[in-house]
C-alpha cells in the first residue's frame, strides 16, 4: 500500500479557482470527494480575481471552515493590497463584489490569515514555487516570516514593501524591504530561473517556449527541496504536470480550461471543464 493511502484524511488539492465559483461547486460536489467524514480541501492559491464570482468563491471556502486549507496566491495578495489602499483596482480585476460586500472586513481578515506555505505528509503546498537555495526548513521558516507580518496590526505597511522585481536572487543577508519582497515573490510569482537560481519575471510560457538560458524553477540543478513533493498552481501555460515529486494543478480554469482536483493519497484526478470568461 502507498504510504499516503494510510492518511486519516481524504485530502484533495485544487488548482487556481480565480473566482469561478460555479466550476468549484461542481467539483467539490463530486461523490468521490465526500466519500467519508474526513475529507479536506487544499487550495493552491489565487482563489479570487479574473473570474465572475470572487465573493461567492471566497465565502464558499470560508464556510468550509476547518475542511479548507488555502495558501495565498499573487491575486489574493493583490486583493489585500487594493483593500488596504496600497494598489488600485484595475480594469482586469473582478473582486469589486468583495470590496462592496457587507462582510468585507471579515473577508479581508480571513484572507490575510491564510498560510503562505503548508507542509504535511511530505507534501509542500505553495502557490508558485521555491528557489533552489532553500531546503524545506528554510522554506517554512521564511513563509512564517511573511505570514506573521500579514497577520500583524501593521499588515498594510508590509504590503507596501512587496512589489518589484528586484532583488531576484536569494541571499541570507537580505533584511528589511528586500527580504520581504524577495520572499513574497518566490512563493507567489516564481516560474522561470537561470541555472544558478536568478528568478525571471518577464516570461510566462511553459513547455519549452522560453529562452534557452531559462528553465522552470523545479528543474534548476541542485535544488535543495528535490526530496520533497511540491504542489503548486500559478502557471496555466505550463498546465497539468504530475511527476514523482512535482505537481502543477493550474489548468487554466478562468481561460476556458479545466478546474482540477487531485487526491493526495493516490493522485487520482477530477476535472471540470470551464467556460472561458469574457472580458
Amino acid at each position: 500500500m502507498n504510504k499516503f493511502q494510510e492518511m486519516d484524511e481524504n485530502i484533495w488539492v485544487i488548482g487556481d479557482v480565480h473566482g469561478c465559483c460555479s466550476s468549484l461547486e461542481k467539483l467539490i460536489n463530486k461523490n468521490e470527494i465526500f466519500n467519508n467524514n474526513y475529507y479536506k480541501l487544499w487550495f493552491a492559491g489565487d482563489i479570487v480575481n479574473r473570474g465572475p464570482n470572487s465573493l461567492k468563491t471566497i465565502l464558499t471556502l470560508m464556510n468550509l471552515d476547518d475542511k479548507c486549507l488555502c495558501v495565498l496566491g499573487n491575486h489574493d495578495i493583490h486583493l489585500l493590497s487594493v483593500a488596504s489602499g496600497i494598489s488600485k483596482l484595475s480594469k482586469k480585476d473582478s473582486f469589486d463584489d468583495i470590496l462592496n460586500s457587507k462582510d468585507y472586513k471579515h473577508i479581508i481578515d480571513w484572507l490575510r490569515f491564510r498560510p503562505i506555505a503548508h507542509f504535511q505528509y511530505n507534501h509542500l503546498l505553495v502557490h508558485a514555487g521555491v528557489v533552489p537555495q532553500w531546503d524545506i526548513n528554510k522554506t517554512l521558516s521564511l513563509a512564517s516570516e511573511i505570514e506573521s507580518l500579514l497577520r500583524s496590526n501593521n499588515w498594510r505597511k508590509t504590503l507596501k514593501k512587496i512589489y518589484g522585481d528586484k532583488p531576484n536572487f536569494w541571499r541570507d543577508k537580505y533584511r528589511g524591504n528586500d527580504r520581504i519582497r524577495l520572499i513574497t515573490s518566490v512563493f507567489t510569482r516564481i516560474r522561470l530561473c537561470t541555472k544558478d537560481g536568478h528568478m525571471d519575471f518577464t516570461h510566462k510560457s511553459g513547455k519549452g517556449y522560453h529562452p534557452n538560458w531559462l528553465m522552470p524553477w523545479f528543474q534548476v540543478p541542485n535544488r535543495k527541496t528535490s526530496n520533497i513533493n511540491i504542489i503548486f498552481g500559478h502557471w496555466s501555460n505550463l498546465g497539468l504536470l504530475i511527476t514523482p515529486n512535482i505537481i502543477c494543478l493550474d489548468t487554466g480554469c478562468v481561460w476556458g480550461g479545466k478546474l482540477t482536483a487531485m487526491r493526495l493519497s493516490d493522485r487520482k484526478l477530477i476535472q471540470i471543464q470551464c467556460d472561458k470568461i469574457k472580458k
